[in-house]
């Protein structure tokens, strides 16, 4: 029976004293899917939210019936207080806050019934975290016909909506779809900062947009934080309401400085968004002509050396584990360590095939064919001809398919769990096998070289850098290495991965 469980977030927002509702489903045994509702209450009140047992013994940590504050903090929000020795809030006292929470309640009730009722209505295999976070958007937002001040020409559709459509049509992997949305709120912040900011009637479309529009989105892109700083009660207003033509929740922002790198990507974004367009005929305006996008810039490929990478194949994390400083284990439990264990044969599997991890969460038996692995990567599924990467599996490979057979819910490879939780398990389990040497590392805001532990900056992607370093030390032929990671010819990617490093020099050398 599929089952929905409530936790609090530890972060509670400075203004408002609210924290967010996270969402855990269980819709299958195996299956765990997190999401943020998008719903913010006082702490105190979470109890009122959840089954406590049950919660409980999920490890759900649920705040107690009374919450201790000053009695000048309790005075500043109108609270009706008690004395005893020390001042003290009774829930009990119906206060704007406690009005406020209970219809919270209500939405949460309605949500969790929306999640039950499209889950008995859906295939198996359609259930994955983008489903639950449509249905999640769904809720907020059950129709794109909106009213009110930003009603618009009947059968005209606002760039939020293309953008939708976009995504339904292209069906970009996780991360590109994550990333992709990401450029969509900017846009609409962007929009919002002009017309209550500024005060300038301002609105995307398509068919307007012009360079200086481009020119000047970039410039707020730059400058966004400090303006935030700068007008910080219009911002507050922004972050909490986006245009009701975004189909999103998660509507508290945390801003950030942005480097060039990732200014230049949102840019690729926008701009391959507008190609689309024109392509499909839904506009005739090309604004990007003419537009300077820029070349990303990155520092020195780091990857894992194929005995550090065994190390991690074949060590035990239980016993490794204990040889943790105490400061460490606080940041890994013993009762993780199963979960870890999976996770960890998960990269290593990763590490001996090199795809992304986006394409390795669709892989499944019918992939393997004697022995070899064969997929389309999403990233070039679109193209005329796509990269279609042949990679025969060795004896560990083979080993771990073998393990993991029947044990996902959906039937794939591997009892995957989402990317975000993927790349801390890596980082944990380096920690746990002492895969701690230093690495060179571009920060990424300011360009800046740092070096940090490898095991600080380890990511899911770090795995396809592994199987590339790897395999062209021992072949150093491009286009055969290329072949089996899935990289086009040409790749200015491909060639950051394969770094000639000092023992490949030294191979050269004696080889003359």
């Amino acid at each position: 029976m599929a089952t929905i469980l409530l936790s609090l977030s530890s972060k509670e927002d400075k203004i408002t004293h609210r924290s967010e509702v996270l969402l855990r489903f269980l819709p299958f045994h195996g299956m765990n899917l997190r999401s943020k509702t998008g719903i913010f209450i006082y702490p105190r009140h979470f109890r009122y939210f959840v089954n406590r047992t049950a919660s409980q013994k999920a490890g759900v940590i649920i705040p107690e019936n009374i919450t201790s504050i000053t009695q000048q903090e309790a005075e500043k929000r109108g609270y009706s207080i008690k004395t005893y020795g020390e001042i003290v809030i009774s829930d009990r006292i119906v206060t704007p806050e406690v009005e406020f929470d209970k219809q919270q309640k209500k939405i949460i009730d309605q949500l969790q019934t929306a999640i039950i009722e499209a889950f008995d209505a859906a295939s198996r295999e359609d259930i994955d975290a983008m489903w639950l976070d449509k249905i999640i958007s769904y809720f907020f937002h059950p129709t794109k016909q909106y009213s009110g001040k930003r009603a618009r020409a009947k059968g005209e559709k606002s760039i939020y909506d293309l953008a939708e459509e976009y995504l339904e049509k292209k069906r970009f992997s996780y991360d590109h779809t994550k990333a992709f949305k990401v450029l969509i709120r900017d846009l609409a912040r962007y929009e919002a900062f002009k017309n209550k900011v500024l005060h300038e009637r301002f609105k995307w479309n398509i068919h307007k947009i012009t360079r200086y529009d481009i020119e000047d989105f970039e410039h707020y892109l730059r400058n966004e934080k400090s303006l935030s700083e700068q007008y910080p009660k219009q911002f507050e207003a922004i972050l909490e309401k986006y245009p009701a033509e975004i189909n999103v929740v998660h509507v508290h922002t945390k801003l950030q400085d942005r480097g060039d790198n990732t200014i230049i990507k949102l840019k690729k974004k926008f701009k391959a968004f507008m190609q689309w367009l024109f392509d499909n005929q839904l506009t005739t305006n090309r604004p990007f002509d003419g537009v300077k996008i820029g070349v990303e810039k990155y520092g020195v490929p780091f990857y894992l050396w194929k005995d550090e990478r065994n190390i991690v194949a074949e060590a035990d994390l239980y016993e490794m584990w204990k040889k943790l400083s105490d400061e460490d284990k606080k940041t890994i439990s013993e009762k993780s360590l199963s979960s870890l264990s999976a996770q960890r044969d998960i990269f290593v599997f990763q590490c001996l095939v090199g795809c992304r991890v986006g394409d390795l969460e669709r892989l499944n038996s019918r992939n393997i064919t004697n022995g070899i692995l064969e997929y389309v990567p999403s990233k070039t599924m679109d193209e005329d001809a796509p990269v279609k990467p042949r990679i025969p599996l060795n004896k560990t490979a083979i080993s771990l398919v073998n393990k993991y057979k029947g044990v996902d819910e959906k039937g794939r490879l591997f009892p995957f769990i989402s990317p975000d939780k993927y790349n801390d398990a890596i980082k944990k389990i380096l920690l746990i096998c002492g895969i701690t040497r230093n690495v060179q590392v571009r920060n990424s805001t300011t360009g800046e070289t740092e070096i940090k532990r490898i095991c600080d900056v380890a990511s899911s992607h770090m795995a396809r850098r592994t199987f590339v370093g790897a395999a062209y030390k021992v072949v150093k032929d491009p286009n055969i290495v290329g072949k089996m990671s899935g990289h086009v010819e040409g790749s200015r990617a491909f060639n950051r991965y394969r770094q000639i490093d000092d023992d490949i020099l030294r191979e050269t050398i004696n080889e003359i």
